[in-house]
């Protein structure tokens, strides 16, 4: 059966309802050098909320704090009935090195500054941004408690940052009865599927609802690109940003020729086969779409009505396996033999 936005899912271990595809809107404000004008932003968010959409996510200096002011703007009117996530930790003032960071003092100024900009009481989900290896794990989960328990956060989450970090702060948050994290933000595609080793079994068993960014990839699996955008300009330069960040290889356009063949086969764009597969994982709760535009922003809703055959699922798979690496590959291995092993045991002890 097909989904819809208002198809709410539960985000981790907690009883909040969110749409199955949250709307980016790092878009929203062209202060980055790209983006969506006040007016184009403004179409993307009540197109979303129209077909039913509640799941809107930002962070204090996308578009140099602009995102959040025009959510703030967009939000006036139905903000109860949606669920607003925001992050802190990144840089807010150069010069300043208390403005970025994980630590108590940028938490609760960066939580005040977008309490301010989104014109609200209260966010409903903070993430952690990036990982800073410098602020104890305490001190941030502290921090997050508290800001809950004034009830200027509702929901505390996280977002890139190394699963063994994860894991230790939710144990913390259970031992000392603080605030857990319902969500983990990470990058998660077709193209990138390293998170499948540490970070998404650890979500699935310590309940984090996994929020994938950038499900197509920075656009490469939208098929917009071509080999021969492998090949550097004629004064040497790289052409583009994606081949600067390595994300154009060879490697990747054996997934897209799949992805293009599958959209082919199902008369849908490779973009909305792009995101399907990643909405097809259990484990996945809501992708983010980053559309610029209305037309992308609704070529990016029909994922949800795309449904895989079983073929066509194991070509998107196989085309675009990693090697799960140590022990996980040992152990996948291995895991016959051990539990014939292990059969052997018990019945000698019988």
């Amino acid at each position: 059966m097909p989904l819809t936005l208002d198809t709410y899912r539960l985000l981790g271990r907690s009883g909040l309802r969110v749409s199955p595809l949250a709307l980016g809107a790092a878009t929203f404000g062209t202060e980055s050098g790209w983006g969506a004008e006040r007016d184009e932003a403004r179409k993307l968010f009540d197109r979303y909320v129209e077909r039913g959409g509640n799941f809107i996510d930002t962070a204090s200096t996308y578009s140099n704090g602009t995102s959040e002011r025009l959510l703030g703007e967009f939000t006036r009117d139905n903000r109860e009935s949606l669920v607003l996530a925001t992050k802190y930790t990144t840089l807010r003032r150069p010069g300043d090195p208390n403005s970025g960071g994980g630590q108590r003092k940028n938490l609760f100024a960066s939580v005040e500054d977008s309490l301010r900009k989104l014109n609200t009481d209260y966010i409903d989900l903070l993430y952690l941004h990036l990982w800073d290896f410098t602020t104890p794990v305490e001190e941030i989960l502290r921090g997050m408690d508290d800001l809950v328990r004034r009830g200027k956060v509702l929901y505390v989450a996280i977002s890139n940052t190394p699963a063994w970090e994860v894991s230790r702060m939710q144990t913390i948050a259970d031992l000392r009865g603080w605030s857990p994290l319902i969500a983990l933000q990470i990058e998660y595609n077709l193209i990138e599927r390293t998170g499948e080793r540490d970070l998404i079994p650890m979500a699935r068993e310590l309940g984090l609802g996994v929020v994938p960014w950038s499900p197509l990839a920075g656009g490469v699996l939208t098929g917009k690109y071509s080999r021969d955008d492998l090949a550097p300009a004629e004064d040497g330069t790289r052409k583009n940003f994606n081949l600067a960040l390595g994300t154009l290889t060879e490697r990747n356009f054996a997934i897209v020729d799949v992805v293009k063949e599958v959209a082919t086969e199902l008369g849908r764009t490779p973009a909305q086969v792009g995101l399907a597969w990643t909405l097809r994982n259990p484990d996945v709760t809501a992708p983010i779409i980053g559309a610029r535009t209305p037309a992308q922003l609704e070529d990016n809703l029909g994922a949800l009505e795309v449904d895989f055959t079983p073929s066509q699922l194991a070509r998107l798979d196989e085309v675009s396996a990693i090697d799960l690496g140590f022990p996980h590959e040992t152990l996948a291995r291995d895991s016959t033999l051990a539990m014939t092993r292990g059969d052997m045991r018990i019945e000698a002890r019988r």
